[in-house]
């Protein structure tokens, strides 16, 4: 069965951008229909579970007001709902799992929650409707404008048509792209295309992408005895060992991601001294709620020992896809085990049995997140391209990040490129605070349709650093008002950048919606 359903924007993909391209629009007045092939909409924060990778100074400035608005809502939601220490409820800055890798590292069922909550008023109002379990089939475009898409509830098998006359594509790996006709771009760039001083000599190599990573919760009880079954492909992995690589893919040594040298972690505080990997992403820290709320800590696990380089999950046959996908999760569950079986403890033991893997966090029957965490994607041909000599520390020599006149937004993160399909190490290096132009959500030739998340106008080198929470959000966010003003206007984005007076009062909308588009003057990352 196919159903007819119209709108004014059809977003495509309910991750962290997506989201807020819905929010952007709905505030405008436009009807929305988002959709979201897991059960959550989130992306990022919530379906990948992956607490936020954020710049330094996220606490006061280089984010979008309503991105700012999430954040206070994730602790104000622990303050309402969780019996806490009085100095954890004081606690302005209260990080719930204070973990190392963020400054609000949370639970991703809090994360979804709060979405809920901001999108709330417009779904109720009639102005957002999510449709979730439904994935992107075909679109179908005339001239040089996407005219529909035809979605699928996955559950059941109907369809659905979608018109609207505009349209983002919010999907982690950019799937409305092909469907639609729109250039793109995938992997490695050479030099001889960018200039880059990190790109690729030689070929520029399409397949040549960054790991993706199966993420998954667990606590520990010291004592007890939680061990998974032992997977599939554990030989496999407990063996593997990639040429790049120090050690074997399991072990507690992995490169250190700027320096490449072989580092030693552990997965706990005080061992050896080493770094405490189960501290890195910890989304619960026991000791800042009531005593005998939590019995135990829980953690994030998504580390360089999960990340999956095997090969691509885009561009490739729908088998070659899933064979990935499962291979994927192969490595995850046989990390666990490891840790479970086979891991070194300081005392000369082996083994951490009493990690339990925590299947209601990420609301899954395999406790696998329900999405994998997905670092690069397909990439519009945009207007404008960023370019590492646009932002790169040592690229620039010494002056600030390249100045957009077309900003829309702002971000801050190194260039973090973890090991990728073509057998390359981590590439993490120098960069400045920088700006989002706006020509870099333009498709070269398409125009009603708008990226909003990494798919946008960068770079394999430049994805590193568009890629995180914070940017996200804000690169959908400006999507989502660049439609709408461009439908309230009766215009084109490509017509909202090139015009200087359209382009002057669309800066003014953003930087009215709380939307910074320079930096103050700071250091580089």
């Amino acid at each position: 069965m196919t159903r007819e359903m119209t709108g004014d924007l059809i977003i495509i993909g309910g991750g962290t951008g997506g989201c807020a391209a819905a929010l952007a629009a709905a505030k405008m007045g436009l009807r929305v229909i988002l959709t979201e092939e897991t059960a959550w909409i989130g992306g990022q924060l919530t379906s990948q579970a992956v607490p936020p990778d954020e710049h330094r100074w996220i606490e006061y400035f280089g984010c979008t007001r309503s991105y700012r608005q999430f954040r206070n809502r994730v602790r104000e939601y622990y303050r309402r709902q969780f019996p806490m220490t009085p100095a954890a409820f004081a606690n302005e800055r209260l990080n719930p799992g204070n973990g190392n890798v963020s400054r609000l590292c949370f639970d991703p069922r809090v994360g979804l929650s709060v979405l809920h909550e901001l999108l709330a008023p417009y779904v109720h109002s009639g102005k957002i409707t999510i449709l979730t379990h439904h994935r992107i089939d075909t679109a179908e475009t005339g001239g040089d404008k996407v005219t529909s898409v035809k979605v699928i509830h996955t559950p059941s098998g109907d369809s659905r048509t979608l018109h609207a006359p505009y349209f983002i594509d919010a999907t982690e790996c950019g799937d409305v792209l092909p469907l639609a006709g729109v250039e793109y771009v995938t992997g490695a760039e050479s030099v001889k295309q960018t200039g880059e001083p990190h790109a690729l000599e030689g070929d520029p190599q399409p397949q040549d992408m960054q790991a993706f990573t199966f993420c998954y919760a667990v606590d520990y009880a010291e004592g007890e005895d939680h061990t998974i079954d032992k997977p599939r492909d554990y030989e496999f992995w407990r063996t593997y060992q990639a040429d790049f690589w120090p050690d074997k893919h399991l072990s507690w040594t992995y490169p250190n991601p700027i320096t490449l040298k072989p580092t030693e972690v552990s997965l706990f505080p005080n061992e050896m001294g080493r770094y405490p990997f189960f501290h890195y992403r910890r989304i619960l820290d026991r000791s800042n709620f009531a005593p005998g709320t939590f019995n135990t800590d829980i953690s994030i696990i998504n580390w360089p020992q999960n990340d999956y380089w095997l090969g691509s999950i885009i561009d490739v046959s729908e088998e070659e896809r899933n064979r990935h996908l499962d291979q994927a999760k192969q490595l995850s569950l046989s990390l666990l085990y490891w840790m479970q079986k086979e891991a070194p403890r300081p005392d000369g033991g082996i083994g951490y049995p009493g990690l339990r893997l925590r299947h209601d966090v990420v609301g899954t029957e395999d406790g696998m997140a329900m999405a994998p965490y997905i670092r690069e994607s397909r990439r519009i041909q945009a207007e404008f391209t960023i370019l590492e000599q646009h932002i790169g520390t040592e690229a620039r020599g010494g002056q600030g990040a390249d100045q957009f006149a077309d900003s829309v937004g702002v971000g801050a993160y190194r260039i973090d490129l973890h090991p990728d399909t073509g057998g390359r190490n981590f590439l993490d290096i120098s960069s400045l605070p920088f700006q989002i132009p706006l020509g870099s959500l333009i498709p070269i030739r398409t125009d009603n349709l708008l990226p909003a998340c990494k798919n946008l106008g960068v770079t394999h080198i430049t994805n590193g650093c568009y890629r995180l929470h914070p940017v996200e959000w804000n690169i959908g966010e400006a999507a989502g008002y660049l439609a709408a003003y461009s439908l309230l206007k009766g215009t084109l984005p490509r017509h909202v950048r090139n015009t200087p007076e359209l382009l002057k009062d669309f800066q003014a909308l953003l930087e009215r919606e709380g939307i910074e588009l320079a930096w103050p003057v700071i250091s580089p990352l």
